[in-house]
């Protein structure tokens, strides 16, 4: 079973559709997106319309949340930039969207014959924490237990990582939408599944026309420093907030 992972997407439909060809030619058995459908980028619903038509299951990302419910009632209220274009979305996204939005799950699960995956956006039941990658083996090992699986997938930092510890794998495929990784480009993941043998992990970096994305940010009037993060593949601290 070869299963692809994508996540923060953030509207980037350019983005999307590169990292979807690339996966099928990599013969995947199915996609899988940890969340973050909207925010940043100028395409939300067109981001919506594609993965809802290829049934592709989606989790519940932070700025899905933000979106899809009370703005004003969400802890930690975004400033700046993300504030901006959170409020553009929301006021964009057609009735059917915001709908969708709020159906997404906090996490799902995968059976394999190497063990049990987990995926969620940021943490197992809150889409705006983060999981500490870089923490101590014994608190990720901790949390494998607790999940009841040998692999973990979660997104929400834009930068791929994994991590192999004494009971399991952690795997974040890193942003499909707004990489800041340092080059520009859209992250993805593929989790190779075989039985008796440990899973294989490939963390893909795809090219696609990011400027076209840009363009699409100036165009709508969104702040022009998230298309310099799209061009750049990386982002002032100020800008982003999970």
């Amino acid at each position: 079973m070869r299963i692809g992972f994508i996540s923060d997407i953030h509207a980037n439909i350019h983005a999307l559709r590169a990292c979807w060809s690339a996966l099928l030619e990599r013969d995947v058995d199915r996609v899988v997106c940890l969340g973050d459908l909207v925010g940043y980028g100028a395409t939300p619903g067109e981001v919506i319309a594609f993965l809802r038509e290829r049934r592709v299951p989606v989790m519940l990302g932070a700025s899905d949340a933000r979106v899809a419910f009370d703005l004003g009632a969400v802890p930690n209220k975004r400033a700046g930039v993300s504030e901006q274009t959170l409020a553009w979305t929301h006021g964009i996204l057609a009735a059917d969207d915001m709908t969708y939005l709020r159906t997404l799950k906090m996490r799902d699960k995968i059976n394999t014959a190497s063990g049990r995956i987990r995926y969620f956006h940021g943490m197992p039941d809150d889409p705006d924490g983060r999981l500490d990658l870089q923490g101590k083996a014994a608190y990720l090992d901790g949390i494998l237990g607790e999940l009841n699986c040998r692999v973990i997938v979660a997104g929400s930092t834009h930068v791929p990582f994994l991590r192999r510890t004494p009971h399991g794998l952690f795997v974040n495929p890193g942003s499909v939408g707004l990489s800041l990784n340092g080059e520009p480009g859209a992250d993805c993941a593929i989790l190779e599944d075989e039985p008796d043998a440990e899973m294989k992990v490939n963390l893909i970096k795809v090219p696609y026309d990011f400027h076209a994305a840009a363009f699409d940010i100036l165009t709508w009037g969104l702040p022009p420093l998230i298309a310099t993060v799209i061009k750049t593949g990386s982002m002032p601290s100020k800008l982003h907030n999970g």
